[in-house]
């Protein structure tokens, strides 16, 4: 669910009700910054981070982003650091309170589990991510959009106090870059480690799962099976991309998950992408699945973290039958396809598209290269054609491409506005299965309606999984599709 739409406040709404609440990952630091820029409502954020274990770090924070009534309408907000290969501890310090904070403030007031979701895509920001997600206590860490093997040994060495490596993919580059995290510059000297979380991965192919669990090292807790209905990026199809008459990719019987070949791996699992409702849920219990992951039914809900004017123009358009969720081959910079929800004034319109200028200053999806002089640059098929051409990339991979890191963020009403006046317009990603509001409230419902809904008629009695606080028929949910 991008970027704030899966929120703390709907993660603890989902998780009061028994079921895994779970949090976006992505750019927690620049949402923290903004929150705080528009003067902090309700003070969420700095009780947050009145807890957070790291006092001198939690205080330049607020000296450096806080505004007491919040900045001028108009004003742009000021930038956190970008991603980059270079050790920047002020870079990390943002990354580990930001995940902190979210993650704290959705374990408050329940004792359901709590987990976050990343993008392997963005491998710069994981390590401090998740471990200032360990701080606050995080139950799970969900992983999807690339192979995520490397995360089980990174948990491990982060609730051990040890040092942490992780590759980082290098284009042009003969072997992948390593990046090395110190937990104990971030740890309250004397604080014992975090405990470890469990991890799921999230794959769209039995063959994935099979080749991660073959090795203790890169083997997860678990999975999510997520189809090609499911809502943000998801899985190209295998072999040659074909595309239908509307433009969008054509799944066949070789992307279907061997859900049985799954299940043979012994390791628990749900299933995601068109199975909101008490039959998918009853389906993939059959199946042999711990349960099933929800996306698009919680992002439309109160407590969602979209912007409330646009969440509320959505439901009206599904309320008409007029909502159509497209997924786009070309939208995102990962070249991931990616769901986009067709509303006016958003980015899913060409001419609010072509008014838009191209640019790059967030960076969470910039891609490391290798320059001719073997130094590392950066650069994104979204930013300005001629500059990621002599970067050395193609004027053809820059065709459609959105600035997915700006426009999501705007999603969630927290969108920059540029020196010139420009306002970064949002972009609105969902699940393709929109059939579950027909059983919902109108016009409104909130994240228990959701809940109950999948879960009506009855529970089944069924083994728990290791971890005593998730049943086998929970339902995993919220979390973003393969966000960004």
């Amino acid at each position: 669910m991008g970027v704030g739409v899966s929120g703390w406040r709907l993660a603890r709404a989902v998780a009061a009700t028994g079921q895994l609440g779970v949090v976006s990952g992505v750019a927690l630091d620049t949402l923290m910054a903004r929150r705080l820029q528009l003067g902090d409502p309700g003070g969420h954020v700095r009780r947050a981070l009145a807890a957070y274990p790291r006092r001198q770090a939690a205080e330049r924070i607020l000296e450096r982003y806080y505004v007491p009534g919040g900045i001028p309408e108009g004003r742009p907000f000021r930038p956190v650091p970008r991603l980059g290969l270079r050790p920047n501890p002020w870079r990390d310090e943002l990354q580990a309170a930001g995940n902190f904070v979210e993650v704290w403030l959705a374990k408050q007031g329940h004792d359901g589990p709590i987990g976050v979701n990343y993008l392997e895509k963005i491998q710069l920001a994981t390590p401090a991510s998740v471990y200032g997600a360990m701080l606050a206590g995080v139950d799970y860490v969900l992983m999807g959009a690339g192979i995520p093997s490397e995360i089980p040994a990174l948990l491990d060495a982060l609730a051990a106090g040890r040092p942490a490596r992780l590759s980082i993919t290098v284009a042009g580059a003969d072997a992948p870059h390593v990046i090395t995290f110190d937990p104990s510059r971030l740890a309250v000297p004397g604080a014992p480690p975090p405990l470890r979380p469990r991890f799921l991965a999230i794959v769209s192919a039995a063959v994935l799962a099979v080749h991660l669990s073959r090795n203790p090292a890169t083997r997860p807790d678990g999975f999510v099976l997520e189809t090609p209905v499911a809502g943000g990026h998801s899985a190209p199809p295998r072999g040659r991309m074909r595309l239908s008459e509307t433009g969008e990719p054509v799944y066949g019987p070789r992307d279907r998950i061997d859900v049985a070949k799954v299940a043979a791996l012994g390791l628990p699992f749900w299933l995601a992408g068109g199975y909101a409702g008490p039959q998918g849920l009853a389906e993939a219990l059959a199946a042999g699945a711990a349960g099933i992951q929800v996306g698009t039914a919680f992002a439309l809900c109160r407590e969602s973290g979209l912007d409330e004017r646009t969440r509320r123009r959505l439901l009206r358009l599904a309320a008409r039958g007029m909502l159509h969720v497209r997924n786009d081959p070309s939208s995102s910079p990962t070249g991931f396809p990616f769901k986009v929800a067709r509303l006016a004034g958003t980015l899913s319109e060409e001419r609010v598209y072509a008014a838009r200028p191209r640019l790059c200053d967030l960076g969470y999806l910039r891609t490391p290269y290798l320059k001719p002089d073997g130094d590392v640059g950066y650069r994104c098929p979204a930013e300005p054609v001629d500059l990621f051409v002599r970067k050395g990339g193609s004027a053809e991979e820059t065709a459609g491409r959105h600035c997915l890191c700006n426009a999501l963020t705007a999603t969630a009403g927290l969108g920059q506005t540029r020196q010139d006046g420009y306002a970064e317009p949002p972009l609105v990603t969902l699940g393709q299965d929109l059939g579950f509001l027909a059983h919902l409230p109108a016009p409104d419902y909130g994240a228990a309606d959701v809940v109950a809904y999948l879960l009506r008629g009855g529970t089944p009695d069924v083994p728990a999984v290791p971890n005593p606080t998730v049943r086998r028929s929970d339902a995993l949910a919220p979390q973003p599709a393969s966000p960004i």
